[in-house]
C-alpha cells in the first residue's frame, strides 16, 4: 500500500491546476488521470475564452499544455481510474481499477461532470463539428448562423437566449408542450423575435457532411396517431438537458446535492469530510467554465495545503 501526501482525482482544468498548486507547495501530489484524460474540454474543437490563448486554442492542446505544466513542477501523472474510496478514518483510502490501494492525508476530487446527450449515432459523428453541450463555450463559433437547443428548463432557455444575440435564428426543441423553465425564463424566450419554440418535438437524427452538421431531422408528437416529420437546417445543435456529475464513487461518504454534486463548505472547497476537496464541476452546477473550474482547483490546493499545515502543527 503506498502512502502520499496530496492525491488528486481527475485531470480536467481543475485537476491540473490543483497539481500545479500543490506541487509548487511541495505537497508532492499524485494525481490519476480517469477515463477521459483532459476531461469534457478534450471534445471542444476550438476554445477562445481562455485567458492566455489570444489566437484561441483546442481543447486537446490546452489541456496537454495543462499536464505539461503540472509534471514540469513534479506532480506524479498516473492513468487510473478510482473504483472505491474510504474516507471513515485518516488516512484517507482509495482503490484503483488494478486494485491498488492508495492512502492520502488529503485528497482533491475533480472528477467533473458528463454532458447528458440524446444517444443517437449521427449525434456523435458531429459532436465537435456542429453538436455541443456548451452556449457559452461554443456559440461564437456560429455567429449570424441557425442553430438549435434542444431542453425545455432554465439552462435550455438561457442558451437559447444567449445564442439569439449571437445567431440568426434559434429553434428551441421542447419535447412536452410546454416550457419547465421559470416564468421570467420563459417570458425572455417568447419575447426574443428570433427564437422559435418547437412544442411537442423530438430529434430522431442529425445529418451532414465531412464539413460539418447541416441539419436536423424531428418528429412531432411521437408515437402518436398525428406523428410527423420534418427537417430543420441548422450548423450548431446544443444540448442544454443537463449534466452528471461524476460522484458515484463518492455518495457514501461525501454529501452531495440533490443532483448529485459535492456540497463544499461556503466559498471553500472544503467538503464534509475533513481533508477532502472538491473542485470544477464535480461540485458546479452553474458556472461550468474551464476558467471557472481552474480557480476552483486553485482553491482545493490552497485548502488542502493548510489543511496538511494544520495537521502537523497538531502533530508537533
Amino acid at each position: 500500500m503506498e502512502r502520499v501526501k496530496c492525491l488528486i482525482i481527475g485531470s480536467g482544468p481543475a485537476g491540473y491546476t490543483a497539481a500545479i498548486y500543490a506541487a509548487r507547495a511541495n505537497l508532492s501530489p499524485v494525481l490519476y488521470t480517469g477515463l477521459q484524460m483532459g476531461g469534457q474540454l478534450t471534445t471542444t474543437t476550438e476554445v477562445e475564452n481562455f485567458p492566455g490563448y489570444p489566437e484561441g486554442v483546442t481543447g486537446p492542446v490546452m489541456m496537454e499544455d495543462m499536464q505539461k505544466q503540472a509534471a514540469r513542477f513534479g506532480t506524479d501523472i498516473r492513468f487510473g481510474v478510482v473504483t472505491r474510496v474510504d474516507f471513515s478514518g485518516r488516512p484517507h483510502r482509495v482503490t484503483l481499477d488494478d486494485g491498488k490501494t492508495i492512502e492520502a492525508d488529503a485528497v482533491i476530487v475533480a472528477t467533473g461532470a458528463t454532458a447528458r446527450y440524446l444517444g443517437l449515432p449521427s449525434e456523435e459523428q458531429f459532436r465537435g463539428a456542429g453538436v455541443s453541450a456548451c452556449a457559452t463555450c461554443d456559440g461564437f463559433f456560429y455567429r449570424g448562423k441557425d442553430v438549435a437547443v434542444v431542453g425545455g428548463g432554465d439552462t435550455a432557455c438561457e442558451e437559447a437566449i444567449y445564442l439569439a444575440g449571437l445567431c440568426r435564428e434559434v429553434y428551441l426543441i421542447v419535447r412536452k408542450n410546454y416550457l419547465r423553465a421559470s416564468k421570467v425564463m420563459q417570458q425572455r424566450v417568447f419575447d426574443a423575435p428570433n427564437i422559435k419554440v418547437l412544442f411537442e418535438h423530438n430529434t430522431v437524427e442529425l445529418f451532414g457532411t465531412a464539413m460539418g452538421l447541416e441539419g436536423a431531422r424531428l418528429v412531432f408528437r411521437q408515437g402518436e396517431a398525428d406523428e410527423s416529420f420534418k427537417e430543420i437546417c441548422v450548423d450548431g445543435f446544443f444540448l442544454a438537458i443537463g449534466h452528471v456529475p461524476n460522484t458515484g464513487v463518492f455518495k457514501e461518504f461525501l454529501q452531495l446535492d440533490e443532483a448529485g454534486y459535492i456540497v463544499t463548505s461556503g466559498t471553500s472547497t472544503r467538503t464534509n469530510v475533513p481533508g477532502v476537496f472538491a473542485a470544477g464541476d464535480v461540485m458546479d452546477p452553474v458556472y461550468r467554465q474551464g476558467i471557472t473550474s481552474a480557480a476552483a482547483g486553485c482553491k482545493a490546493a490552497i485548502d488542502a495545503e493548510r489543511y496538511l499545515a494544520g495537521l502537523c502543527l497538531s502533530s508537533t
